[in-house]
């Protein structure tokens, strides 16, 4: 047995000063990632001279390095380059509705246990409020840095998901911003600004748009992303699958794009140079760099067999335009690909360039991060009071409202005690959805709803599966012992998600059997809140006459209990809105998760509002509110003159008249701006948010145009008893044209109608040939 003896004063000054030396290192966080200042054999390179341009520091970078060094810089686990200062990197850091886990770049605990998660992007994309989406961007990115700083998160983060919801069966809908692209687009632009907040060409973090293109497919009936061909014409690819990825680029600034698993029309997309050298990058002209999905290349030659060798596969990839691997495949067969004079290292350097200019626009060549723009953020700037409150307000933003039959809001005088029943009714990390991370905190319904009276809580059901009812009894008799009841009821993780797409639209198990015996027990009111990333065929309750409100939530994320309690008693007034549509069970018996066609053809019935017109559940859009609101014209122009290029006519290009639709390059874009004004009054008794929706529709002739399609949405605050005039610029060229079965966009001549609500008007359009000249 040792003895133990007390440390004399030169121990203790020892460890004092190891205990100081550890908290300053916590404090200063990480340690350069290149160009140390207090390394002598690096300070003075060339590329770590933050004076010169970048385009000078990458060019520099690169001559240094030898070609095994660059061959595994080509993958998300890049290697350190130590005779040149240079750390490891771990590029694969995902940011979906929070800083997540989910990938090996990004760890909790010590200082940061966890991070704000926010709802799940469907639930957001719910409120229709592009300054929220970009505001959420912009703390995200705070506690991304905050993590960077401390050593325990990357700066490049893949996300947004900005794939079309087109089937409601998929799995992985709930990450999406919905079905429409005009509302997806506008999501992933905004919410990439908040992410990079970009300041000139330096990036705070560097976003991801995903996964590109037509992907949105996972496991159905044994048909599996890894190989799914998706057969996709030029209309739909041009209109519907790359819009939201168009504006990601164009208008977010993105500063990467990531190739999907699947094939489009015969060719894996991480090996199309048409889609990424020629649309990305020629087209779009992306300022960063494009990365395939995790083993996606891997995928194309082990699963798909798209090229006889491994060293095929690398070289189509490399020089369709993909930059950076999430996987080891280029870290192995690269060389190979080069020896065999498939490939040039001229090839390497062009994708390298792509990757570590991205690295310097965010500053990891610049030395110490603390004396660094963002530098300043760390653990206190992450779950902070006011990003809390932002979780909270996104929570309240996105619940829509779907059915009210007077009962809502409950009174907490009239409604004193309140059963709380479902296999939803007190989870916590069921509402934040998939590609989350560790929350700050949570508040489960149960919990929110008991800070504003006495509960009483039976799950009915052990899990959303339902698979007994032996539990039904005891949420009888809670329903019928309370003054009011709310059952929560919806998915999880278990039902829809990654991997995982639904076979149907129903409740699952024995779910819809518990609402409606719990609602035929009820004394009281009885409110069903749904839990979801896809839409529920919720028809049954829809016109049960003792179902008498529904709420949707989606995922609401870490704050979701107290949204929900806060819409259920009217602390909130609700204003989300249906991202996408609510099918009955009938339309997925039609339409098999395969057939990528967005318009109706031979009994199949289309797809989305835009092109399917059969009964829906909920359409997309719908949502009520505690208050009415009123909308009419202010100002509306009737007719707008159509400038073409008379050139054309010189050099016989007669194309742009074709279908009496012309060519949005053939003319002046800037001059086809029309205002509108549009007055929206509360003529309600209590305040509320009113999210105005505006609609184009075609001339008629247009047949291969959509039925109807958003154009601009705006989400304004009005006061009960007051009016608030809204003005929207109505632009012919993108709001007004359509694409053509070649996937070339054109504007119809002729009698285009607006939709806002129930008022309709319409605008004329008409060629004017005595127009641009050159």
């Amino acid at each position: 047995m040792s003895r133990t003896t007390k440390p004399d004063s030169l121990t203790l000054l020892l460890l004092l000063l190891i205990a100081i030396l550890s908290i300053s290192s916590v404090e200063s966080g990480r340690p350069p990632f290149a160009c140390d200042p207090r390394n002598g054999l690096t300070r003075s390179l060339r590329f770590c001279r933050t004076n010169l341009p970048i385009h000078v520091r990458v060019r520099d970078l690169l001559g240094r390095l030898t070609l095994p060094e660059k061959i595994r810089l080509l993958v998300n686990n890049a290697i350190d380059v130590p005779r040149l200062g240079i750390r490891g990197y771990e590029w694969w850091s995902e940011a979906l509705h929070g800083v997540s886990n989910v990938g090996p770049g990004t760890k909790f605990g010590g200082s940061f246990p966890g991070a704000t998660s926010f709802p799940q992007v469907i639930t957001t994309a719910a409120s229709f409020n592009e300054s929220l989406w970009e505001r959420i961007g912009q703390v995200v990115s705070d506690e991304a840095r905050a993590m960077y700083n401390g050593g325990m998160a990357g700066l490049t983060y893949w996300s947004p998901n900005v794939n079309i919801f087109r089937d409601p069966r998929w799995g992985r809908g709930q990450e999406t911003p919905g079905e429409d692209p005009v509302l997806a687009g506008k999501y992933a632009a905004s919410y990439v600004r908040g992410l990079q907040s970009a300041t000139g060409n330096r990036l705070k973090v560097a976003a991801c748009c995903k996964h590109y293109t037509a992907y949105d497919l996972d496991n159905w009936k044994g048909v599996d992303r890894f190989h799914f061909n998706a057969r996709v014409s030029k209309q739909d690819l041009a209109d519907t699958y790359n819009v939201p990825f168009k504006a990601c680029v164009v208008e977010g600034k993105v500063a990467s794009v990531m190739c999907s698993y699947n094939q489009v029309n015969g060719k894996p997309t991480c090996a199309d140079p048409d889609l990424l050298k020629g649309t990305i990058r020629g087209q779009w002209h992306l300022n960063g760099y494009i990365v395939s999905d995790c083993d996606s290349v891997g995928v194309m030659y082990d699963t798909q067999h798209f090229t006889v060798t491994p060293e095929e596969s690398a070289a189509a990839t490399i020089k369709a335009g993909l930059d950076l691997d999430c996987g080891p495949f280029l870290a192995i067969y690269t060389d190979l690909a080069i020896r065999r004079g498939l490939l040039t290292v001229t090839d390497v350097d062009m994708a390298l360039a792509n990757t570590v200019t991205v690295q310097m626009r965010l500053g990891m060549f610049d030395g110490e991060p603390s004396a660094q723009p963002y530098g300043h953020l760390g653990p206190r700037h992450v779950c902070t009071p006011d990003h809390k409150q932002l979780a909270l307000e996104a929570a309240r933003q996105g619940i829509v409202l779907l059915k009210n039959s007077g009962s809502l809001p409950l009174s907490t005088s009239r409604h004193r005690t309140v059963a709380v029943i479902g296999p939803n009714s007190d989870v916590t990390e069921t509402m934040i959805g998939n590609y989350a991370g560790v929350a700050c905190d949570y508040t489960s319904p149960l919990k929110g709803i008991s800070r504003y009276v006495r509960t009483v809580h039976q799950a009915g059901c052990s899990n959303v599966a339902c698979k007994a009812n032996n539990l039904f009894g005891f949420a009888e008799v809670a329903a019928r012992h309370a003054d009011a009841t709310v059952l929560i009821m919806g998915l999880d993780q278990s039902i829809e998600a990654e991997f995982k797409d639904r076979a149907g639209l129903l409740l699952p198990g024995y779910q819809q059997e518990l609402v409606t015996r719990v609602a035929q027990a009820s004394k009281g009111p009885t409110i069903l809140v749904l839990m979801s990333g896809g839409p529920i065929d919720v028809s049954f309750a829809k016109y049960d006459r003792r179902v008498s409100a529904i709420l949707w939530a989606g995922y609401p994320g870490q704050a979701g209990g107290t949204a929900i309690a806060d819409v259920l008693f009217g602390t909130t007034n609700p204003g989300g809105k249906l991202p996408m549509t609510w099918y009955p069970q009938s339309y997925v018996a039609k339409v098999p998760m395969t057939n990528m066609g967005m318009r109706p053809s031979r009994g199949y019935p289309g797809r989305t509002y835009r092109f399917y017109k059969g009964p829906v559940v909920f359409p997309f859009g719908h949502g009520l509110s505690y208050t009415n609101f009123k909308q009419s014209l202010a100002l509306a122009p009737t007719d707008l003159s159509v400038l073409i290029n008379t050139n054309l006519f010189a050099t016989k290009n007669y194309s742009t008249l074709s279908s009496k639709a012309i060519r949005v390059k053939h003319t002046n874009c800037d001059s086809l701006s029309l205002p509108l004004h549009i007055d929206v009054e509360n003529i309600g008794n209590m305040d509320g948010t009113h999210t105005l929706l505006l609609f184009s529709e075609p001339p008629a002739a247009v047949k291969w145009s959509p039925n109807k399609q958003l154009i601009s949405f705006h989400r304004v605050h009005v006061i009960a008893g007051s009016k608030q005039r809204v003005k929207i610029n109505v632009h012919a060229c993108k709001h007004l044209s359509v694409v053509d079965e070649f996937g070339i966009r054109r504007i119809p001549m002729g009698q285009h109608s607006l939709y806002i609500g129930d008022l309709k008007h319409s605008i004329s359009l008409q060629a004017n040939l005595e127009g641009i000249k050159n």
